[in-house]
C-alpha cells in the first residue's frame, strides 16, 4: 500500500511570523548580494545622511524598522543615541564601538572559543545557572552561548527584552532552544554542525567494539576482584553486517572505519545521494532490510517527529534475532522501554547508548542499569580536538552574527523586508506545502538528487525575489526527513550539503503583475514515484500550485489537472473514468467516519483515466485505505499529510 506520513511542521511564515517582523530590527534586504547586516533602531530612530552612503534607504522605518542596506560607511551615533553596526564593521574592529558587545557563556567553553569572543567583546563565563538567573541577567547580553544543558525558553527571550541579539549553540542539535520564540523576538540562532563530526564517529567505533567484546562489563568485574573470562566472551567484527541508519556526515564517517574493520557495512537513508553511497562502498537498503539482515546497528539519524520512538516493539521484532545496537545520534529515537523488553526476550542482544530521551537519565532506569548495555554520559563530541573545534566554529558564528555578517549555520528567521513577507506570503505557503508533498511522493531509497522549480509570471527578474521561496521548497522537502531547519539564509547551504541541486526556470505569462506569481511547478528528476500519475510525459515527479483567494492549491499532478485546497490531508487515487467512482471511495470513507472537506476529480480524456484528490480532516485507518486499494478500478493510491 503506498501511503506515506510525515509530521505537519508549521511554517515560520504564519500572519502571527509576519506581525512579529514587521517590528523586529533584524529585518534586511540586500538586491545587490552584499553582506546584511543587523541594525537596531529605536522605534523614533532617525538616520541622517552624513551616517550612511547615499544608498541607503530606510522603508518605513517608524513602523516596520526594515532597511534596504547596499552599503554603510560608517557608524555614528543617531540623534537619539542609538548605534548603527555597519558593513565597514568588519575592517574598523570593535574598538571604534562606543561599547563592546556583552556574551554570556553558561556552559563551559574551549579556552581557544574564548579567546576568539574576548577579542572582539566582553565575555562573562556564568555556569549551572538556574532558569531564574538566567532570566534575570540576560538583558545585560547581546549574545548567548550554550551547549546542550541551558535551556533557552520563551521565558528567558521574554527576560532579554528585545536585547539578545544572537543564541550561539556550541553543537548541532538545538533541542533546548525555543526556535519558534526567537525569531518571534528577532534573535537569530546559531549552532557549530560540522566540528564534531569525527569524534562523533569515533565514540559510535569505541561504543561498537567495547560492546562486542563485554569491555565495560569485564572491567567492572576485574575490579570488583573476579576473574570470569568465560563470562566475558565477545563476537567478532570481521564479517559481520553492520547497518548505518542515517547517511550523513557522522553515519558515513562511521561506515568508512567499519568497513576498515572489515564489516560489510549497508546503509538506510531515503534521502542520501545514491552515488555517495556507492562511492564510499556501501549499499542503500530499505528500512526493514537493514533492520532484519544486520549483526550490528548503528544509528545517525535526527529526532524529528518522523523518527521519534522508532525503534520500537514492532521494529525490534522484525530485527535478525542476537542484534546489537548502537546509538551515539539522539535519545528519543528509541523507545526505552520497548528496548529493555528486547533485551530481555533475547532479541537484542547488546546495546551501547551514549544518548539517552532524558539526560541524565533516572539512576534506577532499568535500561541504564541493565547487565547487557554499555553506556556512556552523551560524549560523542567530547574530544579535546572536538571540544576546541566546536568552542571556535561558534564563536566566529556568534560574532559574526553580532556583526551582521549572514551565517551559513543560522536555524532560524529568514531576513527579509516585512512588506515583501506580505506580498509572498501565501506563495511562501504554497512552496512549502509543494515540496512537502513532492518529498511524499518520492519512492524511498530513490535519492533525490535534482530538483526543478519553474515560476509562471508575469514579473522580471528584477521584480520577483524568488529566494525565499526557493528557501521554503528546500524546507519543505529536507526538514521532514532531517534535524536542519532551513531558512533564506542557509537553505542553498543546506541543500548542497544534502547532495540537492536546485534550478529555477521563470516562464513569463500574460497575467497581471499586480499578483507575483501565476504557479509554481516543482519537478523531481530521476527517482521513481510511489504514485506513477506524477510523472509526467519527461519522466519527472511533477506537481504544480496556486494561491487562490490567498489559500495555496495543488492544480497539476503529472499531466492530471486537479484543484483542491493544500490543507489538512489528501489522498490521490487514480481510477478508470467510470460512474460511481466518487460514491464508492466517499462510500468507504464515511463507513470507517473518516470526514471529507474537499474532492477534486481530473482527467486527460473522457472515459480514459481520472485522478481523484480527497481531502480528509484526519489520517484514515489503515483498513480504510486498504479497502479503498481493493476497488477494483483503482489503480494506484496514496495518502498524503501535510
Amino acid at each position: 500500500m503506498a501511503s506515506s506520513t510525515y509530521a505537519n511542521y508549521s511554517t515560520f511564515f504564519n500572519s502571527k511570523f509576519i506581525n512579529n517582523h514587521k517590528k523586529s530590527p533584524f529585518l534586511l534586504s540586500n538586491k545587490n548580494n552584499v553582506s546584511l547586516n543587523f541594525i537596531r533602531l529605536p522605534r523614533t530612530s532617525t538616520v541622517h545622511r552624513d551616517q550612511v552612503s547615499q544608498r541607503l534607504t530606510i522603508t518605513n522605518a517608524l513602523n516596520t524598522n526594515t532597511l534596504d542596506l547596499t552599503s554603510v560607511v560608517s557608524s555614528k551615533n543617531n540623534s537619539n543615541g542609538s548605534s548603527l553596526a555597519g558593513h565597514d564593521q568588519q575592517d574598523r574592529g570593535p574598538s571604534s564601538r562606543k561599547t563592546r558587545p556583552t556574551i554570556l557563556v553558561s556552559e563551559k567553553l574551549g579556552e581557544a572559543g574564548l579567546n576568539v569572543l574576548r577579542q572582539f567583546g566582553d565575555v562573562d563565563c556564568l555556569y549551572d545557572l538556574s532558569q531564574d538567573d538566567l532570566c534575570s541577567k540576560i538583558s545585560k547580553y547581546d549574545a548567548l552561548i550554550v551547549r546542550s544543558g541551558t535551556k533557552v525558553s520563551r521565558a528567558v527571550l521574554e527576560a532579554a527584552e528585545g536585547g539578545l541579539k544572537v543564541v550561539g549553540r556550541a553543537g548541532v542539535g538545538i533541542d533546548n532552544v525555543d526556535l519558534q520564540a526567537a525569531t518571534e523576538f528577532g534573535c537569530l540562532v546559531v549552532n557549530a554542525p560540522t566540528a564534531n563530526t569525527i569524534a562523533a564517529a569515533e565514540h559510535g567505533i569505541a561504543l561498537l567494539t567495547a560492546m562486542a567484546r563485554n569491555v565495560a562489563q569485564s572491567d567492572a568485574s576485574i575490579k570488583a576482584g573476579k576473574w570470569e573470562r568465560s563470562k566475558y566472551v565477545g563476537v567478532s567484527l570481521v564479517g559481520k553486517t553492520l547497518a548505518v541508519m542515517g547517511f550523513g556526515k557522522v553515519g558515513s564517517e562511521v561506515a568508512r572505519r567499519a568497513k576498515g574493520l572489515g564489516m560489510h557495512v549497508v546503509a538506510h537513508d531515503p534521502y542520501a545521494p545514491a552515488d555517495r553511497a556507492r562511492a564510499a562502498g556501501v549499499e542503500l537498503v530499505s528500512f526493514d532490510e537493514a533492520i532484519s539482515t544486520a549483526d550490528f546497528i548503528s544509528l545517525h539519524m535526527p529526532l524529528t517527529p518522523t523518527t521519534k520512538k522508532v525503534f520500537n516493539d514492532d521494529t525490534f521484532s522484525k530485527m535478525k534475532k542476537g542484534a546489537r545496537l548502537i546509538n551515539v545520534a539522539r535519545g528519543g529515537v528509541i523507545d526505552e522501554d520497548a528496548l529493555v523488553r528486547a533485551l530481555d526476550s533475547g532479541v537484542v542482544a547488546q546495546a551501547a547508548l551514549d544518548v539517552f530521551a532524558e539526560e541524565p537519565p533516572a539512576k534506577d532506569s532499568k535500561l541504564v542499569q541493565h547487565e547487557r548495555v554499555t553506556v556512556t554520559p552523551h560524549l560523542g563530541a567530547s574530544t579535546k580536538e572536538a571540544q576546541e573545534g566546536v568552542a571556535i566554529e561558534i564563536a566566529e558564528a556568534v560574532i559574526g552574527a553580532l556583526k551582521g555578517e549572514l551565517s551559513a549555520t543560522a536555524v532560524n528567521a529568514p531576513m527579509v523586508p516585512a512588506e515583501v513577507l506580505s506580498e509572498l506570503a501565501p506563495y511562501v505557503q504554497l512552496a512549502e506545502k509543494l515540496g512537502r508533498l513532492a518529498v511524499q511522493l518520492v519512492a524511498g531509497g530513490s535519492g533525490i538528487n535534482s530538483i526543478k522549480v519553474v515560476y509562471k509570471t508575469a514579473r522580471g527578474s528584477d521584480d520577483l525575489d524568488t529566494r525565499l521561496l526557493r528557501a521554503m521548497i528546500t524546507k519543505g522537502i529536507i526538514e521532514p526527513i532531517s534535524n536542519m531547519y532551513v531558512n533564506l539564509v542557509n537553505a542553498d547551504f543546506t541543500a548542497k550539503q544534502k547532495g540537492l541541486r536546485i534550478s529555477e526556470e521563470r516562464v513569463s505569462v500574460d497575467t497581471s503583475p499586480e499578483n507575483p506569481i501565476e504557479s509554481i511547478q516543482v519537478q523531481i528528476s530521476n527517482v521513481k514515484s510511489k504514485f506513477e500519475s506524477t510523472v509526467s510525459e519527461k519522466g519527472d515527479v511533477s506537481i504544480e500550485g496556486k494561491v487562490k483567494d490567498g489559500i495555496p492549491h495543488l492544480t497539476c499532478v503529472g499531466s492530471f489537472g486537479v484543484d483542491v485546497s493544500l490543507e489538512g490531508n489528501i489522498i490521490l487515487c487514480r481510477q478508470v473514468d467510470q460512474p460511481g467512482m466518487i460514491g464508492n471511495v466517499g462510500n468507504i470513507l464515511a463507513e470507517f467516519n473518516v470526514n471529507v472537506n474537499f474532492m477534486s476529480v481530473g482527467r486527460i480524456k473522457q472515459k480514459g483515466k481520472a485522478i481523484m484528490a480527497i481531502g480528509v480532516d484526519e489520517e484514515p485507518d489503515s483498513n480504510a485505505l486498504k479497502k479503498i486499494g481493493e476497488v477494483p478500478a483503482v489503480e494506484e493510491f496514496v495518502f498524503l499529510k501535510l
